[in-house]
């Protein structure tokens, strides 16, 4: 029988930073996307909980296992409920100024519910609204936060939503949320591409100006170098050479896009 325990896979990846993995593709596959990359980073004195996950399952219990006495900080990338979904056993998350409103109010999912995975059905029990946190803080471009021998920035990469953060620690990890990663990506609309192509510029510029050493993404793979970055910039500026391959996905009403990288859902 699933439940906390052995839904959430935990995995120490370094020292100083765990990794907590849920299988989207267990609640429902219609999201092309198999894993969902939850961090933790461990300062001397604080923690810092990148994302909430799918909320499916409690994951507090699991967080405080691994953070210990240190004072917690908890950030959601963006506000997609599988990025916030456990906001609500939080008192205080952190999300960038531009969905701060979104993530006050609670998340309707009930358009999940005819998914063809019987898990899909734990959230009944929630009626299908994800909570949200007491209080919700707003995040912005340049915020710097001392963990205690880590040091993490905020950066705003908006495209895949208006209000997507990176995060950038002294110790050259980077934590893209949905802004880059193999497998599924969502994009904007066509007209909108320039707005996550400068966010991926900006993301490449860290490893000119910045000591980066390892992506971090929210979903798939981890960790992952450059090349994605440049393999995502790549393949975006070429959707209009391939638009004419394009599907309909009538339940993400949007249509979907194949290279050798990617499954661009625009």
């Amino acid at each position: 029988m699933l439940n906390a325990e052995n839904w959430y896979e935990v995995i120490e990846h370094k020292e100083y930073l765990y990794v907590i993995r849920e299988r989207l593709d267990e609640l429902d596959p219609r999201f092309y996307t198999t894993y969902v990359n939850i961090y933790i980073l461990l300062g001397d004195e604080k923690a810092l909980l990148i994302d909430t996950g799918c909320g499916l399952f409690p994951l507090k219990p699991i967080v405080d296992k691994i953070i210990g006495t240190r004072k917690l900080l908890v950030f959601n990338s963006h506000f997609h409920f599988d990025h916030r979904g456990a906001n609500d056993e939080f008192s205080e998350v952190y999300i960038h100024e531009s969905e701060k409103n979104g993530a006050s109010l609670p998340l309707d999912i009930s358009y999940i519910k005819d998914s063809s995975k019987e898990l899909v059905n734990e959230y009944s029990k929630k009626d299908f609204i994800l909570q949200p946190s007491l209080i919700v803080n707003s995040l912005k471009e340049g915020d710097e936060f001392d963990l205690g021998g880590i040091k993490v920035k905020v950066f705003h990469t908006p495209g895949h939503s208006i209000g997507s953060i990176s995060l950038l620690t002294d110790k050259g990890d980077l934590f893209t949320g949905d802004t880059a990663h193999y497998g599924a990506m969502y994009l904007p609309k066509k007209r909108q591409f320039s707005v996550i192509l400068d966010s991926i510029s900006k993301l490449l510029g860290f490893f000119d100006e910045s000591n980066v050493q390892e992506i971090y993404p929210s979903h798939e793979e981890y960790p992952v170098g450059k090349e994605l970055l440049e393999k995502l910039y790549e393949g975006i500026t070429n959707i209009e050479n391939i638009w004419d391959t394009k599907t309909k996905d009538r339940f993400l009403g949007a249509w979907i896009i194949n290279d050798e990288n990617f499954k661009y859902i625009i």
